[in-house]
């Protein structure tokens, strides 16, 4: 029986700086099992359409120039209450106002460069997973 699932993704920034394994590990030592996961590059098409919801904001050319710079690492994991259990994992969009711990005070650099995504809702949840795996690629 599945539980709870969360999406996310370890940012262009984190792969370049090799964190992915330290990260990956942080999210199996909080309890998340990883049911799907693979490497790959977002396309400026996927970054567009993937943050949609920021078209209209002055960041949002930079947002994607940024996602489509080099390789991500897109997951998809399961625990109780994943999606908020993630989020207070990888801390504040700021590294500067994140918590102690956090995946994003330990390896983001700045709020641009924040080192991770996570889904903000179940819904979203579902949302991003469809858009990055296709159903054979989900466990």
């Amino acid at each position: 029986m599945a539980t709870n699932r969360t999406f996310t993704m370890l940012k262009p920034d984190a792969v370049e700086k090799g964190h992915i394994g330290a990260i990956l590990e942080k999210i199996s030592a909080s309890g998340f099992r990883i049911v799907a996961m693979k490497l790959t590059q977002m396309t400026v098409a996927d970054a567009e359409t993937f943050y949609a919801i920021h078209k209209e904001r002055p960041f949002f050319p930079d947002l994607v120039q940024y996602m489509t710079r080099g390789p991500i690492v897109a997951a998809i994991l399961e625990k109780d209450n994943a999606v908020e259990d993630f989020r207070t994992l990888i801390g504040a969009t700021n590294p500067e106002d994140a918590a102690e711990g956090t995946i994003r005070k330990l390896y983001a650099e700045s709020i641009s460069e924040n080192a991770v995504h996570g889904s903000d809702s179940d819904e979203n949840a579902a949302i991003e997973g469809a858009f990055h795996f296709s159903g054979r690629e989900k466990f």
